[in-house]
């Protein structure tokens, strides 16, 4: 599933008017990472640049020049050299990428040094990513310096420079239905993944195993890459938050915490479910879960446009703290606890974050300070989780070294919410008849 072509002039054309008169913006691609000596890492082309062209490759750059007489969108990208086709595969190349990308202008990039100074030369202001890769930066720097050289030609070099995150970031938040179309499918997917691991699993098995299973899953469905390492966490190890080592046997009496997604065509998914190895909660993980699963529902009520971000983590947080306080992990007073921040020795994490082409995905939490209202068409996580230490001695044995957390993805509507992740179960009874088969 590809997201329509259509979308990319429509998000170029957004950009452009919230530019300032007289600027240019310059995106470049992703750089090129190696994995070790001369193997590289599969490419993945920058988020804002794949945003605003759809072109997934490497060395490259893209200009945008509103009013610009002979065309607003240039490119720069590696020429079609057959005999490195040969070897890296197949290139658009600088003559046909205006009618395969919709550029008004494409050039070599090995002409940039020759060209950009001169679409630069004369704008009062930049629109860059500066911070983000040095040599960027640099390379930026240089196209300037080239021009301030030329001043007593005549030449006008620019006299500011502008976060394009600020502006580019705020419209990559609010996701069009198209956009959601394709998280839905990614969602899809990824239900499909952690169902499967859930109804193959058995005590004896290695965390790598239902990771094959989760990116077997993924593949065969048209991902071609999860959207972050996969978690594969039993017993203590779900207790840890960014445990990817995924090398552990499953013993009989464990949780699993899985928190994995695929990403399809640039877009993320993120779902995570906990459940017992053997197919049946004991005693204790049925309570913990099911405080875990009351705290996801009721932040999940939270999501609707109107309220502010942070509404749904206030949720979770009172359900988890007034049950850590019934089963006694807790002591005293709810909204004292809360006000203490009690809670964040089980639950050390916020509830939720925005999603997108990134898993942690672009746009601003607050705004002038306080919490930032939400919008239709945003789309963010809720995950509340409880991970109780193995070594935590200020709690009764039976509690130690369990790890849940219960994700799922959620986008604003106009009269509330949507789970897009909806397909896999997470409730108790349901989560143990899948399992029994």
């Amino acid at each position: 599933m590809k997201l329509d072509p259509r979308e990319y002039p429509k998000r170029r054309r957004q950009l452009m008017q919230l530019m300032s008169p007289n600027s240019i913006a310059i995106i470049p691609s992703a750089p090129v990472t190696v994995r070790n000596r001369d193997v590289e890492h599969p490419f993945r082309q920058d988020s804002d640049f794949y945003y605003l062209s759809g072109f997934a490759e490497e060395h490259a750059v893209l200009v945008l020049i509103p009013g610009r007489e002979h065309g607003e969108y240039v490119l720069f990208c590696q020429e079609k050299i057959k005999e490195q086709e040969i070897w890296t595969g197949r290139r658009v190349g600088p003559e046909a990428a205006p009618q395969v990308l919709g550029c008004d202008d494409a050039f070599p990039i090995s002409d940039i040094d020759d060209i950009l100074p001169g679409l630069i030369e004369g704008k009062d202001r930049i629109y860059a990513s500066l911070g983000v890769s040095p040599e960027f930066d640099r390379q930026l720097m240089q196209w300037v310096n080239h021009i301030k050289a030329q001043v007593r030609n005549g030449a006008t070099p620019p006299h500011e420079f502008s976060a394009l995150d600020h502006l580019l970031h705020d419209i990559r938040l609010i996701k069009s239905p198209a956009e959601v179309a394709l998280m839905q499918r990614a969602c899809d997917i990824s239900a499909e993944a952690h169902t499967r691991a859930m109804q193959m699993v058995k005590p004896g098995m290695y965390e790598y195993e239902l990771d094959a299973e989760l990116m077997r899953t993924f593949m065969a469905a048209g991902s071609r890459w999860p959207a972050y390492p996969s978690i594969v966490g039993t017993g203590d190890n779900a207790c840890i938050l960014h445990y990817t080592h995924n090398n552990a046997e499953i013993k009989d009496g464990d949780l699993i915490l899985i928190d994995a997604g695929c990403e399809l065509d640039y877009y993320a998914s993120d779902i995570t479910r906990t459940f017992p190895a053997n197919g049946k909660f004991s005693a204790p993980q049925r309570q913990l879960y099911q405080l875990v699963l009351d705290a996801n529902y009721a932040a999940i009520a939270q999501v609707k446009a109107g309220n502010h971000w942070n509404q749904p983590h206030e949720a979770a947080v009172r359900v988890l703290t007034e049950g850590l306080v019934k089963l006694g992990l807790l002591q005293g007073d709810v909204d004292e606890l809360i006000e203490a921040l009690a809670f964040r020795q089980f639950y050390m994490h916020k509830t939720g974050h925005w999603l997108g082409m990134d898993v942690h995905d672009v746009g601003e939490y607050r705004i002038d300070g306080e919490w930032r209202i939400l919008e239709e068409g945003m789309v963010m996580t809720i995950e509340p989780g409880l991970y109780i230490a193995p070594d935590d001695e200020t709690v009764d044995a039976q509690w130690r070294g369990i790890g849940i957390r219960i994700e799922d993805d959620v986008v604003v509507t106009k009269t509330g919410c949507q789970v897009l992740t909806s397909k896999v179960v997470k409730d108790i009874d349901a989560i143990e008849a899948l399992m029994a088969g």
